[in-house]
Parts: C-alpha cells; sequence; structure tokens
C-alpha cells in the first residue's frame, strides 16, 4: 500500500509506465490522452503528469481498454483444461473469469469442482468460481454426485467461490423446496451474489423466483422477457456462445437507463470458437456490428460484471484498481494487441505466453462406468401410431414438444425413420452402472446413416447416443467407454472419429489447437453422414438438460420440462 501510494504522489517511479495510449473511461464514456503508472500488480495513477517507471511501454496510437470480465461460463464445455483456457482467453483480452463448475461437480461433486479450482489457482488469468446450486440439476436425471446446503456452506468459504451459481430448479423455488431454498439461505446469509436460471418464467412465478433472492437471468430468448426481468431488478446476463446465441435478440432491450444493470456472457464456448473467433472480444465485435454502442459494450464487459460480482478491484482504469490493461487499436474491432494482467504482460499480438499447466489427480479419471448393452438394450415398443418426438430448433438449446408419426418393424418395434428426419435417441447412466436408459425420438439433426455418441451431456453428463440403427449406436456407446469419455462418430461399423475426454468425461489434456482439429475431424465426419447442426454433439449435450423447455429425455425418460415430470411417448 505504502508503495502504491509513493507512486501516485509521484514520489517514485512507476514499476510499469504505459505511454503513449488513449485511456478509455468506462465510468464516464470518455476517451483521452493519459499515462498509467502501476505499482506492482495495482494502478497507482492515471494522468499525463506521470512520466518516470523502472519500465516503460510506448503504446502510441492505441487506446488502453480494461481487461474484460466473463462473467458466467461453463469451463468444461471449452473441453479444455483451465490452462489452455487461459492461454486463449489472455491473448483475447479476458483477464477475469466466473465459471460455474456444475457440469464437472454433477460428475465427481466436491472434489471436481476442487480439481478445477486447484488446477487453476497459479494461472495469470483470474478464475472465480460460482457454488453449483443444482447437482442435480433435477430428480428426473442420474448425476454422479449430489451437493447439499451444507456442501454449499462449506465451497462458500472457499478461496474464489463468490456466491451461488444459477438456479435452474425454478420449480423447486416455486415449490419452497427446503433443500433449495436453504442453498439460497446460505448466499443470502452472507451477503452473496445468487445467479439465476429461469427460462420463460414470467408473472407471479417469476415475481416469486426474484422475492427468494435470486438477482440474475442468462436464459432470456425474448425480449419481453429480458424487460421483464430488469422492471423487477435481476441482472440481464446477455448470452452469445457457441449454442444459445441471444444477442441480436436482446440488445434492443439495452438502453442508457437500464444499461448498467446489462452484462455479456458467453455461457457455453466450444474450443474452435475460441481459437479461431475469440472470446469476450467476439461477443464485442458482434454487438458493435449491430451498431451498438461500443462504449455500453465495453461496459458490460468490464465495470458491470465487476459491479455485479463484487470484483470492485477491477473493471476500470482509475487508481486503486488491478493492473488488467488490454491494449487495442480501436473500440470497433476490440483486437487485443497487448494484455497486462496484474501488471505482467501475458500476451501481445494475439499470442499469449506459455503457462505451466497444473496437473489433474487421477480421482478426476475413470468414471464411465456403464452396465453392459444386449441387443435389446436400445429396442423401443410403442402400442400407438404416434410418438412425442423432441423438435431441434437451430441455434437455441430451446425444444419444440412435436406429436408425430413413427416408423416400426415388422415385429412393431420403433425404428429410426432418417427420410423423414426421425431419430432414435438413448441417455444411458455412465456413473453407477445402474442400468438406466432412456429412450426417445428426436427430429432436427438430419443424420442419415451411422451414430454419434457424447458422454458431454448437461447437466448430469450420462452418455447420449443418436443413430439410424442399434447396433452402431451400441458401437458408439463402447468406443465412449473405451476412452473413459469423450465424442465418437460411427458410420459402416466402424468409428470415423473420436475426441478422448479422459477428466471426468469432459476435459481432454491437450492443447485448444489439438482438440479443435480433433472436433473438425469429428464434424466433418457427421456432416458427410447429413447432419443439419452446426455442431450435432453440442446439440445433443443439451437434449439431455431437462431444465431447458420444452421436451428433453434423460437416463430416467423422456421429460415434460414445462410439467416437470417424465412423460410416455405414447399420447393417452
Amino acid at each position: 500500500m505504502n508503495h502504491l501510494i509513493d507512486v501516485a504522489k509521484g514520489d517514485v517511479p512507476a514499476d510499469l509506465l504505459l505511454q503513449g495510449a488513449r485511456v478509455v473511461n468506462v465510468f464516464t464514456g470518455e476517451v483521452y490522452p493519459a499515462n498509467v503508472a502501476i505499482a506492482g500488480e495495482w494502478i497507482a495513477a492515471v494522468g499525463k503528469e506521470y512520466s518516470e517507471g523502472i519500465e516503460s511501454l510506448d503504446l502510441t496510437g492505441l487506446l488502453l481498454i480494461p481487461g474484460l470480465i466473463n462473467g458466467h461460463l461453463h469451463l468444461e464445455s471449452s473441453l479444455l483444461t483451465p490452462a489452455e483456457y487461459a492461454r486463449l482467453a489472455l491473448a483475447h483480452g479476458t483477464t477475469t473469469v466466473v465459471l460455474d463448475p456444475h457440469e464437472i461437480a454433477n460428475v465427481l461433486g466436491l472434489p471436481g469442482i476442487q480439481a478445477l479450482i486447484n488446477s487453476s489457482s497459479t494461472l495469470p488469468l483470474d478464475f472465480f468460481f460460482m457454488a453449483p446450486s443444482c447437482v442435480p440439476a433435477t430428480p428426473l436425471e442420474t448425476a454422479g454426485a449430489a451437493l447439499q446446503a451444507k456442501d454449499i456452506e462449506k465451497l462458500l468459504q472457499t478461496q474464489r467461490v463468490l456466491g451461488l451459481a444459477e438456479m435452474m430448479n425454478f420449480p423447486g423455488v416455486l415449490q419452497k423446496d427446503p433443500e433449495v431454498l436453504k442453498k439460497i439461505a446460505a448466499a443470502k446469509k452472507q451477503g452473496r451474489p445468487i445467479d439465476g436460471h429461469a427460462p420463460l418464467l414470467s408473472g407471479k412465478g417469476l415475481n416469486a423466483y426474484v422475492a427468494s433472492g435470486i438477482e440474475s437471468d442468462h436464459e432470456c430468448t425474448e425480449r419481453a422477457e429480458a424487460e421483464e426481468k430488469l422492471r423487477l431488478g435481476m441482472w440481464l446476463m446477455i448470452r452469445e456462445g457457441s449454442a444459445a446465441k441471444n444477442l441480436r435478440e436482446l440488445l434492443p432491450v439495452v438502453n442508457l437507463q437500464n444499461s448498467r444493470r446489462c452484462l455479456f456472457v458467453l455461457d457455453d464456448l466450444e474450443p474452435q470458437d475460441l481459437l479461431f473467433k475469440g472470446e469476450m472480444d467476439h461477443l464485442l465485435r458482434q454487438a458493435v456490428a449491430l451498431d451498438f454502442d461500443p462504449m455500453v459494450a465495453l461496459q458490460m464487459a468490464t465495470c458491470n460484471p465487476s459491479d455485479r460480482f463484487g470484483l470492485r478491484d477491477r473493471g476500470a482504469i482509475v487508481p486503486g484498481r488491478r493492473a488488467d490493461l488490454v491494449a487495442v487499436t480501436d473500440l470497433n474491432q476490440f483486437q487485443a494487441k497487448l494484455t497486462i494482467k496484474g501488471g505482467k504482460v501475458v500476451a501481445r499480438e494475439g499470442k499469449a505466453y506459455p503457462l505451466f499447466s497444473p496437473r489433474f489427480n487421477t480421482k478426476v479419471s475413470q468414471t464411465v462406468k456403464i452396465k453392459p448393452l444386449g441387443k435389446s438394450s436400445l429396442s423401443l415398443f410403442l402400442k400407438t401410431e404416434n410418438s412425442w418426438v423432441i423438435g431441434i430448433i437451430p441455434e437455441q438449446i430451446l425444444t419444440e414438444k412435436l406429436l408425430l408419426p413413427v416408423k416400426k418393424d415388422s415385429q412393431g418395434m420403433i425404428v429410426s425413420d432418417p427420410e423423414s428426419d426421425i431419430l432414435k435417441i438413448a441417455v444411458i447412466e455412465r456413473h453407477k452402472a445402474s442400468g438406466n436408459i432412456g429412450i426417445g425420438l428426436v427430429k432436427g439433426l438430419g443424420l442419415k446413416r451411422g451414430a454419434l455418441a457424447t458422454s458431454v451431456a448437461h447437466d448430469s453428463h450420462n452418455i447420449v447416443v443418436v443413430g439410424v440403427n442399434d447396433e452402431e449406436m451400441r458401437q458408439a456407446v463402447a468406443a465412449i467407454q473405451k476412452m473413459q469419455g469423450g465424442l465418437v462418430v460411427v458410420d459402416q461399423g466402424e468409428v470415423q472419429a473420436s475426441l478422448p475426454l479422459p477428466i471426468a468425461g469432459l476435459i481432454s489434456l491437450e492443447t485448444a489447437e489439438r482438440v479443435a482439429a480433433q472436433m473438425e475431424k469429428l464434424l466433418q465426419a457427421a456432416k458427410k453422414m447429413g447432419t443439419v447442426p452446426v455442431n450435432p454433439f453440442q446439440t445433443l449435450s443439451f437434449l439431455a438438460l431437462p431444465v431447458i423447455p420444452e421436451l428433453k429425455i434423460t437416463d430416467k425418460g423422456l421429460v415434460d420440462v414445462f410439467q416437470f415430470r417424465i412423460i410416455p411417448l405414447e399420447v393417452p
């Protein structure tokens, strides 16, 4: 503190002096020339009068913006280790990320969360965590672990855990489930942030949800929905990730009166998008391309998330805040030329310095345990000619509830009908080898032959498999089990492409470049087989998420999310 004050007073030179740049002030909306004096990890002073530094950097012609803050991310969806994610995020100007680790928590519980905390502890990118509120997300599926209110209380005492992560079980809140309310109370008692997840919830139900203490939502897909939530005092997280894209629809909701209650988030980001498009900087570019005010956009990725999560030591270029800074050419492209984290240069010209990758312990591997599948394990018999079918909505994780005629073989068993784009889908429990298998039908994948399978299946991460015939579906599941997690394409009786994910069946130990290359092979193989979605594996992963309307499937069966119960495929 003494050194910080001495540098600010001009009594001693700055440890690092940034000269010649124009500073972007997210508090006042101004852009003006100023030097920035840094003392250790902190900004000591901002002004033209500072001219001495032990080390100096000439940033003439560049703009200085605060380090970007990603306020809601599931790291596991990137398939990367914290070190690999950090390497790329820093190169794109992101210096702080708030993680909800409920993916690995649903597989391994507290040990899984601790593994992510430990493996990110020494990295230059700051990883903060929210305590997962819904493990499992619902009682309508089988997870590998469960977190109770007492576990949440323990996590809230852990360094770098900020608050309670998205409360997906909004029916549990409305039904006053004691355990759900205890988790919310644990965070409220400590004055911690509480994130929400309430797609399409409105009216009295939404009022009750907010009254419980929940403060934000990132699941808005419609303008009226976003406006209602803002009016009720919620923070609006506008999501634009790899799967769900809500930016274009929701951006018109933001105005000068409400913008400080809005922030941008990514939620789920694929490795190839991170590698080739960027992180928060890509979202900012998209917003500006839609004629959105670049200064307001920057606030939504810096000081707004700083305020929302109580991280008031960052998010702006002012004295006393962390020296997390990014030099960019302009406020249209937000192209990071230089990233400074904690007073040290960590990336130049879009390339981060190599990072040490802390190892995961062996407790987070060997997590795929399934009961052997027999020839009839995936058989499906229905008395009726029509069935409920999950309808995929392009570029959304919402689905439709469709009632459609189905195809049967000579024995009356349901079979996939690629001509009508109605395929058999199954979710196989993989944590306890219970033998649970939920079987249903899905429309919108476009698969004409073969099978696809993945152990990344939100949020319980059982194995999801879809295919044109049962035999290749079983082959795909066997390949997942052999890899102890991953993604696979089977065609003509052989594995055509695969991506091993040995850490909890969710994370690769390879570099982002290697993971992206493997993913591209998977996508190309799937495309040759007729798939329609840009990434059918990500589409599959969300078909098992029973907290997003309207129809989903788990290892326990077909879920009507609005009714919040398992329903039969047959229509009475």
